[in-house]
């Protein structure tokens, strides 16, 4: 894609193409003010500001855009990004007021993935001024965290590994100068034995292990973030049909959240000490895959019966959670595309969210409303742990029942969590369906920017 830090650059007064940003409530009197050439040519397009519409009309020598948003006084994170897929190749400034946090938008919106491709498509960048220029590398850092999961997720499984993964961890220390360790093979088994079985059938190519990474002043309040790295799943023995596997290398979006998480925190220097935990896996199929019936001893402790070898991802992570409680952090946030059923009960767009507290809850929700990365708490209901019942093991990874899977999912992960540790859990989809501006069909951020903020809110 184009250079994204010369996207959005400070307004010098140059040359360039006004855009006239239009709400239903204020075109009329928009009209008033222009010519009557200007007028024909908005009425040739059929513009009546309706959201993400534009038109071109003469302005003086050159020519100009009008676009329509909900409300020109409260731009949104994506009411300017379709003029930054469709316009051509300039510079651009906004007329009467700044971008705002449409400037985000604008970036992202010119977001493509074209590592396969053998002609990408080169248009040339759209820039646009700010007379805001503080603000422009806080919105750069957030669009190339997106991004980021973007990449990482938009990428096969074959050049995604748990040994690509690792190297984005690697930049990162390198990067930060942070601290890393990765646990693999005969220590892997011992330390991290859920982590180990779900991914000991894999090539070795994608053995699996667990990435730590530490960054930051030991005084500093301690918070770890943790994301599901399943490179791609099969189901394991429980094997998922043909169409069921072909979105799974998205499996690791919530290790794509989790090391974009932790970039932003320490490329702003957040007074915080970071433990990122990524258990990277691949559930593949082989003669020494783990099997349905199968018990597995935890990092923990616990004993897990092995309901359904498709259940993965809650297995890896009560490893990695488990070892995160050890340091008894004050705040622990996990990303994982977890479970089909919270899609169906709140579809692609919404991550779902689970915490133990009032507190946390409102927090992340009300910091993902604030930049246009909702989110939707569903419940921690202790009335469907029994679902989790084994009658041989501590725990069942299987809920018992066909019935709230998100919740009994996210059950299962509390109960590596220490008690007394402020904990959230995303199960994000990490994956756009469909396509919306600035928000090109593939890999995507769910949740990503509602748990930021609300970090800068509690830490910044």
């Amino acid at each position: 894609m184009s250079d994204k830090n010369a996207l959005i650059q400070p307004d010098r007064g140059e040359k360039a193409i006004a855009i006239h940003l239009v709400d239903k409530q204020g075109l009329e009197d928009f009209l008033k003010g222009l010519s009557a050439g200007q007028r024909a040519a908005l009425e040739a397009s059929r513009f009546d500001g309706s959201g993400y519409e534009f038109a071109i009309m003469p302005d003086g020598d050159g020519w100009a855009v009008v676009a329509g948003v909900a409300d020109a006084n409260a731009l949104s994170s994506w009411c300017m990004a379709k003029l930054a897929e469709k316009l051509p190749a300039g510079t651009y400034r906004r007329v009467g007021g700044e971008p705002g946090p449409a400037a985000f938008g604008w970036i992202t919106g010119q977001y493509s993935f074209d590592r396969y491709k053998s002609e990408p498509e080169e248009e040339g960048p759209r820039i646009l001024l700010t007379g805001e220029p503080a603000q422009i590398d806080a919105l750069t850092a957030e669009a190339e965290a997106v991004m980021l999961v973007r990449d990482l997720v938009n990428t096969p499984a074959e050049d995604m590994g748990p040994a690509q993964l690792e190297a984005e961890a690697e930049n990162l220390h390198r990067s930060f100068r942070a601290e890393i360790r990765v646990t693999r093979g005969d220590v892997l088994e011992r330390d991290f034995p859920m982590v180990h079985a779900v991914g000991r059938a894999a090539a070795r190519s994608h053995a699996p292990r667990l990435i730590e990474l530490e960054w930051g002043d030991a005084s500093h309040p301690r918070i770890a973030i943790v994301g599901k790295g399943v490179c791609f799943d099969s189901g394991g023995l429980d094997i998922k049909p043909g169409a069921g596997m072909l979105l799974m290398k998205k499996d690791m979006g919530g290790a794509a959240h989790a090391l974009a998480l932790a970039r932003l925190i320490m490329a702003a220097n957040l007074p915080v000490r970071l433990h990122l935990l990524v258990p990277a896996v691949e559930n593949a199929i082989a003669g020494n895959a783990f099997r349905p019936g199968d018990v597995l001893r935890s990092r923990a402790g616990l004993s897990v019966e092995i309901g359904n070898t498709d259940a993965e991802g809650r297995l890896i992570l009560a490893d990695a959670l488990t070892r995160a409680g050890e340091d008894k952090p004050e705040l622990v946030i996990d990303f994982a595309t977890l479970t089909g059923a919270a899609r169906v009960a709140v579809g692609p767009d919404l991550p779902a969210l689970f915490t133990r507290e009032d507190a946390t809850a409102e927090a992340l929700l009300s910091a993902g409303r604030a930049v246009d990365d909702p989110c939707w708490r569903l419940p921690l209901f202790e009335g469907y742990r029994e679902y989790l019942k084994s009658d041989i093991a501590d725990i069942n990874n299987a809920g018992s029942s066909g019935f709230a899977g998100a919740s009994t999912a996210a059950l299962f992960l509390d109960r590596f969590v220490p008690k007394d540790i402020e904990w959230a859990h995303f199960d994000t989809f990490a994956w756009r369906p469909a396509a919306k501006p600035g928000r090109p069909k593939g890999g995507d951020a769910l949740g990503l920017r509602a748990a930021w903020h609300m970090l800068r809110q509690r830490y910044g």
